[in-house]
């Protein structure tokens, strides 16, 4: 059976919206774990990829990782640390981001590490070749731009919706059962 890992943003949980509407979808069909990530409203590199290194054990080419935003980018660095020839089914990320905009200056202290330390790209394709990355023609933070770079570093199919903002209120998101599939 299937597993998905769904990690949430900055200050988010594991319920709510969209969220909720996905492990509903996939009851039944996968086993489904939402993680509440630490110290939500301070997110640190560490911190986060090493709670997911202690907390996910059994990968295999039925997992399947699903991401909102800083989610995004803990799945992406989770999965360059993954050692030996671990593969997996596919990632989602939705509003991920390597470049940020319209952050307070106290926002932008917490995210410098995240768009300052270097990924290696090559290292998550050894363990991954199925991406989708989603964004929204308006969302106040992620630039539009960036779904040019999931697609140059990862080979991710981009998917731009409409007036989605940064997906906080989205109650559904279709494309990620089209791609994850049945």
């Amino acid at each position: 059976m299937k597993k998905v890992y769904l990690i949430h943003g900055w200050g988010g949980t594991g319920e709510g919206g969209w969220f909720d509407w996905l492990k509903n979808e996939l009851k039944g069909k996968a086993d489904i774990v939402a993680f509440d990530m630490p110290d939500t409203d301070n997110p640190k590199i560490d911190a986060w990829v090493g709670f997911l290194e202690r907390n996910i054990k059994d990968i295999d080419k039925e997992t399947w990782f699903v991401g909102h935003s800083i989610g995004c980018q803990t799945i992406i660095r989770f999965l360059e640390n993954l050692q030996g020839n671990v593969k997996i089914a596919g990632c989602v990320f939705v509003a991920g981001w390597f470049t940020l905009k319209g952050l307070e200056k106290n926002e932008m202290h917490i995210a410098k590490p995240w768009l300052e330390t270097s990924i290696n790209f090559e290292k998550v394709k050894k363990h991954c070749s199925k991406f989708l990355a989603l964004f929204s023609d308006n969302d106040p933070y992620v630039p539009l731009s960036d779904s040019k770079i999931f697609k140059e570093k990862l080979g991710a199919n981009v998917i731009v919706k409409h007036n989605e903002e940064h997906f906080n209120a989205a109650q559904n998101i279709p494309e990620i059962l089209d791609f994850i599939g049945d």
